[in-house]
């Protein structure tokens, strides 16, 4: 009789738990996953769902229905002896968590080859670091004062006007996490500084101070990857929209910007020191 007691007390707990809308749930240290709704694309596996959902609902209104006999004290007319090993109470419940674990791996297999499929249709995702491009590139964030040589030669070569080391710090220092560097190996190949910042107290601007790659690592989208990865660095920091300047006969550059989406938005006369216009180019995200 005690055997039976506590299976009435475990179906009291059931009931409970259904209630609560928390049946089969796992406690937070269990290590079975939790089920989760599958998007079964397959005919086989979306039937198959239908009977174990069907089954399950059948199996937990049995349990219901004996917990309020139980309640009752019906349980001894139920069935409930002195062995609990018989009580279809049991049975049900041991059936209930079969068909959960069922569900589950059918659900996890569905979300794996869900995943699968996304990876396969969305361009540029691939399988390897997510950081490393296809020319065997990395691209890293700035870390440190020891990196701070790489990006001053890489940029000097390139500049209409020289920018003295505080220039540089005052960008990089203030704004690191926008400062990327392009990496072949231990050799800095490419290098982007940018800064964001409150403009005329309206928008979130972005702003792209410097971008160079060493002459015999171009043509190989170097210059676009760090452009769009400071952009997506933006986005994430809620920036509103990207600026920047560029001499009116650097055609490579316009074009790399166009491409990405930027719009030719003022001319500025003799902007720089060599007395070239710059155009200012900008892109909205907004």
């Amino acid at each position: 009789m005690a055997e039976c007691d506590s299976g009435q007390d475990s179906l009291s707990r059931c009931h409970l738990a259904l209630e609560e809308g928390d049946l089969c749930q796992s406690p937070p240290n269990a290590t079975e996953p939790q089920t989760v709704e599958p998007v079964a694309d397959d005919a086989s596996q979306l039937d198959s769902l239908t009977k174990h959902k069907k089954h399950q609902n059948g199996l937990v209104t049995h349990l219901l229905k004996a917990t309020e006999d139980a309640d009752n004290g019906e349980s001894a007319d139920s069935g409930h002896g002195s062995s609990c090993q018989d009580c279809e109470c049991t049975s049900a419940l041991s059936q209930l968590t079969t068909i959960e674990s069922e569900m589950t791996q059918l659900s996890i297999s569905d979300d794996v080859s869900a995943d699968s499929a996304v990876c396969e249709r969305t361009p540029g995702v691939s399988q390897g670091s997510e950081n490393e491009d296809q020319n065997g590139i990395d691209y890293v964030v700035y870390e440190s004062e020891v990196q701070m040589p790489d990006i001053i030669r890489l940029i000097t070569k390139d500049l209409s006007e020289p920018y003295s080391i505080y220039t540089y710090r005052y960008f990089i220092h203030n704004w690191p996490k926008l400062c990327l560097l392009a990496m072949d190996g231990e050799q800095c190949v490419g290098a982007i500084v940018c800064k964001l910042d409150m403009h005329k107290k309206m928008v979130r601007r972005g702003y792209i101070a410097m971008l160079a790659v060493d002459a015999s690592y171009r043509r190989k989208k170097i210059g676009s990857t760090l452009v769009t990865k400071a952009i997506h660095a933006m986005i994430a920091d809620d920036c509103d929209e990207v600026v920047l300047e560029t001499e009116i006969t650097n055609k490579a550059a316009l074009r790399l910007y166009e491409n990405l989406g930027f719009i030719r938005d003022k001319r500025l006369f003799r902007y720089y020191l060599n007395g070239v216009d710059a155009l200012r180019l900008k892109l909205w995200l907004r």
